[in-house]
């Protein structure tokens, strides 16, 4: 086994929960080892620190698999560590049928991404260590999903960035291109073939059902006494609406309520329309799905149709933020706006210009909410803090003189766990802000 020695003093980050070393941290590499082999990695006085994939060339030059000295990294650790990552799964989802199975790093799997939708796993291993075990990956997984339908999506700019090949297209089985899946209330269709990453962002799933729920409470009617008055239920397009069970009393006639106001909700940066689709289905009179790709926005609008909500929906192509200062020149404003846009930093350098980009973004949507309206704003930028996204939201509040309330701040949800000590790994926000005037 080859092994590599640290520079003084650059154990510290590694002994702290990072999951990878830097090329510029290596003090010396000792028995010639392949990119892809199991090396060890020592501190500077030859103490192990950790076991890791070796990468010859890559800045990410080793990416850590265990912790333990002296554990073999072979058939049974790799298979101990799948099954880890789906009982984590099964235990913390309620439901698996559209999941991440595996997080790469954060499952202890560095480089391997699997997301199941419904039968079919679909897969990327974006490390030259798991794409030399990938078919030992697949035999554990077929065997612990029952799924043998696998389709591969090594596609990206980390396998050219790795040294990879780029590969796309069915796998094992006969997975099809395009399936379906349920999220909440609304069915969506995954197109596994030409989707962005695996087709779909299941990392936002949690969020965009936080979005819905919140899109429903403002349809509630606050009554003269304090008391809430529910909205109608929104229409199921699964089909009617269950019937009471039998004996069930009946009770007194149902009265009923009053008619839910037509919220108006604007989806930038839409992709298919997931945020969206979930205000639709909580009752929101119109919804304008906004993305600057034209199949993004016909795929949005193709889900608002096959769910029944084609009548409110509406389609806008367009970069987002010049849609945003064409609508600030209309005299009518938004009860909610989702802002997902994608990572406008790739790394510290891009910083300075990530900040600049979400506050005028941000901006301009805060300026269009309505008294009281919702604004879901989301960053998957990795170099991005919390306190910095937190930071440009003040700023923007105060530059459009609107006090902005902070309901909720969310992350990942448990099948996209993070790593303490690795705040790379804690990559997603979703900021619920509502307009207090």
């Amino acid at each position: 086994m080859g092994r590599i020695r640290l520079r003084p003093g650059r154990q510290r980050s590694l002994l702290a929960g990072r999951p990878w070393v830097y090329r510029n941290e290596i003090g010396e590499v000792e028995g010639d080892p392949a990119t892809g082999d199991v090396i060890v990695v020592a501190d500077a006085r030859g103490r192990y620190v950790a076991t890791a994939f070796y990468h010859r060339t890559s800045m990410l030059a080793a990416r850590v698999l265990s912790r333990r000295e002296g554990e073999e990294v072979g058939t049974d650790f790799f298979r101990r560590r799948l099954l880890a990552a789906w009982a984590l799964r099964s235990r913390f989802l309620d439901d698996v049928s559209a999941c991440r199975v595996v997080f790469a790093e954060a499952d202890g799997l560095p480089g391997l991404i699997v997301d199941r939708f419904d039968r079919v796993l679909v897969v990327q291993t974006l490390t030259a260590g798991m794409d030399a075990r990938l078919d030992m990956v697949l035999d554990t997984l077929t065997a612990m999903t029952g799924i043998t339908d696998v389709y591969e999506r090594n596609d990206g700019p980390v396998r050219r960035l790795e040294g990879l090949p780029e590969r796309r297209g069915p796998l094992r089985g006969h997975p099809p291109d395009r399936v379906d899946v349920r999220e909440g209330a609304v069915r969506l269709t995954v197109d596994l073939a030409r989707g962005q990453k695996t087709g779909h962002f299941l990392d936002q799933r949690d969020n965009r059902l936080a979005f819905g729920r919140a899109v429903r409470r403002l349809l509630v009617e606050p009554a003269l006494d304090g008391a809430a008055v529910p909205p109608p239920p929104p229409r199921d397009p699964g089909g009617p609406a269950a019937a009471a069970p039998p004996g069930a009393c009946a009770g007194p006639p149902a009265v009923p309520p009053p008619p839910a106001r037509a919220v108006r909700v604007l989806d930038a940066f839409c992709n298919t329309g997931g945020f969206g689709l979930h205000a639709l289905a909580a009752g929101a009179g119109e919804v304008w799905f906004v993305d600057s790709s034209e199949a993004a926005v016909e795929a949005a609008l193709e889900h608002a149709e096959r769910n029944g909500f084609g009548g409110r929906a509406v389609g806008r192509v367009g970069n987002a933020f010049d849609e945003l200062r064409s609508l600030e020149a209309e005299p009518r404003s938004w009860d909610a706006i989702v802002l997902d846009p994608p990572a406008f930093a790739r790394g510290r350098a891009q910083l300075d210009g990530a900040f600049r980009g979400y506050k005028d973004l941000n901006l301009r949507a805060m300026r269009l909410l309505a008294p009281g309206g919702l604004l879901c704003t989301c960053s998957c930028s990795q170099p991005v803090t919390w306190e910095m996204f937190s930071a440009m939201l003040a700023e923007a509040a105060a530059d459009t003189g609107r006090s902005m309330r902070v309901l909720e701040r969310r992350g990942a949800p448990a099948d996209h766990p993070g790593l303490l000590g690795a705040e790379e790994t804690q990559y997603l926000q979703c900021h619920l802000l509502q307009a207090v005037d």
